[in-house]
């Protein structure tokens, strides 16, 4: 359930990697399969002859979708886009190209998992607890950083597309993930025998959200996904020992990192930990979390930003 964002030139499997996403996913829970039950029956979406246990949603809303169409709205309010991905996955294609009022509404739902629709008769609150799943452009020509295809873009283009995106919507995505260009001899090989399945990932995600319900019983936590860790929940079920610590401390400083930066961090570290199956959350996760926060001042443009990791390591 954390937010990831792909960036990378057209073409690179951007969107195949998102539409995957659905293979790995964990089964509802109970009380989750209710949830998404109510959404889809308040709209008349739910088939009757559909299994009782629902899967996880995966909604793909198009970028000329509307406001309302992606946060809910109307009269009388209906449930969005938004909604009909909760406890499931809303994947935006080509994000820069959506509404920047659409976006910027959804800083209320990827924070409290809710969205609220005010109206003058009244107040209705829809459940919104998604995974975001963003893919982007690096510019509007979709080559910076291309190795093989230069870019065409002024400076002035690009940081308008760039900025198409705030500040605060980009600080809630936990991972940014560069995505490179696919080779011609890659594709001439046939199907890679070093590749992992989907069933194969997804016996491992299972396994490390088991990890995580466990361990909020046993520590008495009310939240069970680390994603949604927050305050005395996340320093209880994710603890970082000293040298961990002092290395995100010192991260944080040089790459002004926001607080909410911060805490997202310790969340991957702990979700990292949990797919290898490690008790305790230690510097090397911390590292690998940080990695994916670097190219939030704007779309990743290079992987090598990871360099600046090592500036902060000290290496």
């Amino acid at each position: 359930m954390h937010n990831l964002l792909f960036v990378g030139p057209p073409g690179s499997g951007k969107t195949l990697l998102a539409e995957r996403m659905p293979g790995i996913l964990p089964p509802l829970e109970p009380d989750e399969a209710r949830e998404t039950a109510v959404v889809y029956s308040a709209l008349g979406l739910l088939d009757p002859r559909q299994e009782r246990r629902l899967q996880r949603p995966f909604r793909a809303p198009h970028h000329t979708v509307s406001y309302a169409g992606l946060v809910g709205g109307g009269n009388p309010p209906r449930p969005g886009e938004a909604s009909l991905a909760h406890q499931g996955v809303l994947f935006l294609d080509e994000l820069p190209e959506f509404h920047r009022g659409a976006l910027e509404a959804l800083r209320q739902p990827l924070e409290s998992g809710r969205i609220a629709i005010a109206r003058a008769s009244g107040a209705v609150v829809f459940p919104a607890r998604f995974a975001l799943v963003a893919a982007a452009n690096p510019c509007p020509c979709g080559h910076l950083g291309d190795p093989r295809r230069p870019c065409r873009c002024s400076n002035t283009s690009i940081e308008r597309y760039q900025a198409r995106l705030s500040g605060p919507l980009l600080d809630r995505i936990d991972l940014h993930v560069h995505v490179g260009p696919v080779r011609p001899d890659d594709l001439d090989t046939g199907p890679r025998t070093d590749a992992e399945r989907s069933v194969t990932v997804r016996e491992r995600v299972v396994a490390a959200r088991e990890r995580q319900t466990a361990r909020a019983a046993r520590l008495g936590l009310r939240t069970r996904t680390n994603a949604r860790l927050a305050g005395e929940e996340l320093a209880v079920a994710a603890p970082l020992d000293l040298e961990g610590r002092k290395f995100l401390t010192r991260a944080a400083e040089r790459l002004a990192l926001t607080a909410r930066a911060y805490h997202r961090v310790i969340r991957v570290a702990r979700t990292i930990a949990d797919l290898e199956a490690a008790d305790a959350v230690d510097v090397r996760h911390v590292a690998e979390a940080l990695s994916y926060r670097l190219p939030d001042r704007g779309l990743a443009t290079d992987p090598v930003e990871a360099a600046g990791l090592r500036m902060v390591w000290g290496g």
